[in-house]
């Protein structure tokens, strides 16, 4: 099992596509909200909903730099650790990171009919 784990909205056609993007490039634990154990929940903020969420051993990262962190981790962010430690030097980063993420968190239905996969949650038994 991996130390770390991607907190995603399952019932989301766009957000389960990225999540098999990660599950695919990566050896993170995918865990949709429908599927949280009470502990992961726990460690979650109160409107946990609201974004994505990266756990691991002694972290949360939520929303924006949930995804910063999956990139940096997973197979597809070979050498971006460097570019993201430039990139916080810069004061206004975190704030362009984290708009970049609502906008495209705000626009996820439309985005959707660009990338999608059947969300767990809205899966019938004969799809597995």
């Amino acid at each position: 099992m991996s130390d770390v784990t991607l907190v995603y909205d399952d019932d989301c056609g766009f957000c389960t596509w990225w999540a098999d993007f990660f599950e695919r490039r990566s050896d993170f634990e995918i865990v949709g909200f429908s599927n949280l154990t009470d502990d992961q929940r726990a460690r979650l903020p109160d409107d946990y909903e609201e974004c994505s969420h990266l756990l691991t051993d002694g972290e949360v990262y939520s929303c924006g730099e949930s995804l910063e962190q999956a990139l940096v981790r997973s197979n597809v962010g070979d050498g971006l650790g460097p570019l993201v430690g430039f990139l916080r030097n810069f004061e206004d980063y975190e704030e362009f990171r984290e708009s970049a993420y609502r906008t495209v968190a705000d626009h996820r239905s439309e985005l959707g009919f660009v990338v999608s996969k059947t969300p767990p949650a809205r899966r019938d038994d004969r799809e597995y």
